[in-house]
C-alpha cells in the first residue's frame, strides 16, 4: 500500500466515523461552518483515540516482534499499561509459575505472548502487558527479579506516534476528494426541517444532490430545470432583497449585482444556472463554482477557497419558508456570496483565508471557520461614514439584513485574534457583529493573524497551474523570488513612464 492510498483509506475511515458520530450525537445538527468545525474537532479526537487503540501493535514492542493487547478504557485514571519483555532462564518450562510472579490483586495481565529468544534458542521470552498503578508496577518488577525462573526484565517503551500533517489538496483537481459531507440538518433526518414531512421535496433534494455527487473536476456543471415553485421562492427573496440592497449592502455588492443582472443571468423570474454564474466569476476574479450536495466539512470547504473555488449548492429552500433557510441553499449562495466573490479584493481575501487553513490543526480550523463566519458570512464594513453589510448571511436574508443595521446587534471592531474565538449563535438574528474599516485593512489584519498560526511549512499558490507549492527547498524560493523581481521591474517601468515629462 503506497502512502497516498494509506491517506485515502484513513480519510475514508475518519469520515465514516464522523457520520456515525453525528448520528449518535444529534446535538451536532447545526447549520454553520463553525458548528461543522467544532463537530469535526470532537469527532476527530474520538477517531484518533480509536485509531490509537487499534494501532497499538505498530507502536509498542514492534522491534521485538510482539503484538500487545488493547488497553481497556475502564481502568482507574492512575493506571497505565506497562509492556514487559521477560527472558526466562534456561530449563524453565512452567509458564504458570512465571505468571504467578506478576500476579497480585492490583495488577491486571491483559496480554501474553511467548517465543524462543532470537539470541539464544535454548531460552524463551514472554511478552506481558500489565495494567496497574506505577508504584505497583515497580514493586511487582522488584519481586519478580528475585525469582530463579527469570533471567531478565526489559520495559518496552511506547513509541511516540509520528506526527503527520493533515492531508490537503495540492492541485485543484484534488478537490474531487474534498467532498465529505457532515450529516446534520437534512430534510429526511431532522423533524424540524421545513421539508421533513414533504416527500416530494425530499425526493427533489436527492435528485439535485446526485448531480453534485457525480461531478468531477473539469466537467461542465449540469443544469437543473427548476420548477415553478422553486422559481417562485427565488423571486420572492430576490424582490425583497433588491429593494434593500441600495441602503444596506456595501458598494462592492451593489456594483457587481448590477453586472450580474446585465451579463451574469440574474433576474427575478428564474434561478440562474451555476455554470453560467461560474463563467461570470472566472472572467471577473478567477473564482469558479463547484456543485456540492450539502453541508461540507469545514476543512474541505475552506480548502476549496484556496483554489478560488466556491462549493455551491443547487437545491432551493422549502417554499413554505422562503424568508429563511436552515442551511445554505442556492439562493443564499447566489445572492449573498457570488456578488462579493466577483470583487477582486474580497476574492483575494477569501482565497488567502483558504490558503491559511491548509494543513493546520483541527483547533485552528475552528478558528478559521469562526473568522469566515464573522467576515464572509456576517461581516459589516464602514463606507462613507455608515455601516454596510458585506456578509452573505445578511445579503441573502432580508430579515437578517434589516436587523444588521437596526442598532440591535453589538457591533465590535474586527480583530482576528479576538474574532477567531468569539462564541456565536445561529438560533436567531446575530447578536454580535464585527466591522472592518475597509477590505484592505481586513486583509492586512488577516495576514498578520495567519502568520501566527503554527504550521511546519509555507505555501504559495500558482495561478498558472492552479496548484499550491510547499516552499521547502531553495528551488521553490528561487521561483518566488523570480516572480517578485518581474513584478518589481514592471512597477519601476510604469513609474518611470509616469514621471516622464509630457
Amino acid at each position: 500500500m503506497n502512502a497516498r492510498t494509506d491517506v485515502n483509506e484513513t480519510a475514508k475511515r475518519r469520515f465514516a466515523f464522523q457520520k456515525a458520530f453525528s448520528q449518535e450525537h444529534g446535538g451536532w445538527r447545526k447549520k454553520s461552518l463553525i458548528a461543522d468545525a467544532k463537530f469535526e474537532t470532537a469527532a476527530n479526537k474520538e477517531f484518533k483515540k480509536q485509531e490509537r487503540r487499534l494501532s497499538k501493535t505498530d507502536s509498542i514492542g514492534d522491534e521485538e516482534g510482539f503484538a500487545p493487547g488493547l488497553l481497556p478504557d475502564a481502568f482507574p485514571d492512575d493506571f497505565a499499561a506497562f509492556n514487559l519483555l521477560v527472558t526466562l532462564r534456561e530449563g524453565t518450562v512452567s509458564l504458570a509459575k512465571v505468571i504467578r510472579c506478576f500476579e497480585n490483586g492490583k495488577v491486571f495481565i491483559t496480554h501474553i505472548e511467548s517465543r524462543k529468544s532470537p539470541s539464544d534458542l535454548k531460552q524463551y521470552q514472554l511478552f506481558l502487558q500489565l495494567v496497574c498503578a506505577h508504584d505497583t508496577f515497580d514493586n511487582v518488577c522488584s519481586s519478580a527479579k528475585q525469582s530463579p525462573l527469570i533471567l531478565d526484565l526489559k520495559l518496552l517503551e511506547e513509541k511516540e506516534p509520528e506526527k503527520k500533517d493533515a492531508w490537503f489538496p495540492k492541485h485543484i483537481s484534488e478537490l474531487d476528494q474534498c467532498t465529505h459531507l457532515i450529516t446534520k440538518f437534512e430534510p429526511d433526518l431532522d423533524y424540524t426541517h421545513p421539508g421533513f414531512a414533504d416527500k416530494n421535496y425530499r425526493l427533489r433534494r436527492k435528485e439535485i444532490a446526485d448531480i453534485a455527487f457525480g461531478y468531477r473536476y473539469g466537467q461542465e456543471i449540469p443544469r437543473v430545470e427548476y420548477t415553478t415553485e422553486e422559481n417562485a421562492t427565488w423571486a420572492h427573496v430576490y424582490r425583497n432583497l433588491k429593494n434593500l440592497f441600495p441602503t444596506h449592502a456595501c458598494q462592492e455588492h451593489i456594483n457587481v449585482f448590477r453586472l450580474l443582472e446585465a451579463e451574469g443571468g440574474f433576474c427575478e423570474e428564474k434561478i440562474p444556472q451555476l455554470e453560467d454564474v461560474s463563467n461570470f466569476l472566472k472572467r471577473k476574479t478567477g473564482f469558479q463554482l463547484r456543485p456540492v450536495a450539502g453541508l461540507l466539512s469545514a476543512r474541505d470547504f475552506l480548502a476549496s477557497l484556496a483554489f478560488r473555488t466556491f462549493q455551491c449548492t443547487q437545491y432551493v429552500r422549502h417554499g413554505a419558508k422562503p424568508d429563511h433557510s436552515p442551511e445554505p441553499d442556492c439562493i443564499h449562495e447566489l445572492l449573498g456570496h457570488v456578488p462579493m466573490l466577483a470583487d477582486p479584493k474580497f476574492a483575494q481575501f477569501a482565497q488567502e483565508l483558504g490558503l491559511a487553513s491548509l494543513g493546520v490543526s483541527d483547533e485552528d480550523i475552528e478558528k478559521f471557520a469562526t473568522l469566515f463566519w464573522f467576515t464572509v458570512e456576517f461581516g459589516l464594513c464602514k463606507q462613507n461614514g455608515e455601516l454596510r453589510a458585506y456578509g452573505a448571511g445578511m445579503l441573502s436574508s432580508y430579515g437578517e439584513l434589516q436587523n444588521s443595521l437596526s442598532g440591535a446587534p453589538d457591533v465590535r471592531q474586527f480583530d482576528p485574534a479576538v474574532t477567531a474565538v468569539q462564541e456565536y449563535t445561529d438560533d436567531d438574528f446575530q447578536p454580535i457583529l464585527f466591522v472592518v474599516d475597509s477590505f484592505d485593512d481586513m486583509m492586512m489584519k488577516m495576514r498578520q493573524y495567519a502568520a501566527t498560526i503554527e504550521r511546519r511549512f509555507d505555501l504559495r499558490y500558482d495561478p498558472y497551474t492552479q496548484s499550491v507549492r510547499i516552499l521547502d527547498h531553495t528551488t521553490a524560493l528561487a521561483a518566488v523570488a523570480e516572480g517578485l523581481q518581474q513584478d518589481v521591474d514592471m512597477l519601476v517601468h510604469v513609474m518611470d513612464r509616469f514621471n516622464r515629462p509630457v
